[in-house]
């Protein structure tokens, strides 16, 4: 778990911690994306989703982005959207280049404090949400989630 971003607090949550409990419906978001257009979450309404928080100076983070970019392939066709939105700072074009060196193929944004808020409050990354087809969420977890892991929580939402 990368620690911290601007004024987390420290040791807040538990890492890896995962929630199996259905949680209320996620909020809707409009962010900047990395390439310049908006993505909307209302765009994936009916589609199962994976929401990651996220930045470019995160190990864990790093780690993470291939599993990701692994579902996105395996599972697209099945209706899975993998959307990463970073906490970076830097311009979304250094996020994208960043991005790009590592491969990563799923749609990429720019989190603002609306969005961190609403789906938080985020204290630590990567955070990543399992949202279902009904737009619950369904499971959030805090810290690296290994690929194996992350296929079954995948599984989970799709029928």
């Amino acid at each position: 778990m990368c620690l911290p971003f601007p004024l987390l607090l420290p040791f807040a949550i538990a890492v890896g911690a995962a929630q199996a409990q259905a949680e209320p419906q996620a909020p809707s978001f409009a962010v900047r994306g990395v390439e310049g257009r908006v993505i909307r979450s209302g765009d994936f309404r009916g589609r199962p989703m994976v929401l990651d928080f996220w930045a470019t100076w995160c190990g864990p983070c790093r780690a993470s982005m291939p599993h990701l970019d692994a579902m996105q392939t395996r599972y697209r066709d099945r209706g899975l959207v993998i959307v990463g939105l970073s906490v970076d700072e830097q311009p979304p074009s250094e996020v994208r280049d960043f991005a790009q060196r590592l491969g990563v193929k799923f749609r990429l944004g720019m989190a603002d404090e609306k969005v961190l808020d609403s789906f938080g409050p985020i204290r630590a990354i990567p955070t990543t949400f399992f949202i279902n087809r009904q737009g619950e969420v369904v499971r959030r977890v805090v810290g690296y989630i290994d690929a194996e892991t992350m296929d079954s929580y995948v599984r989970e939402l799709l029928p």
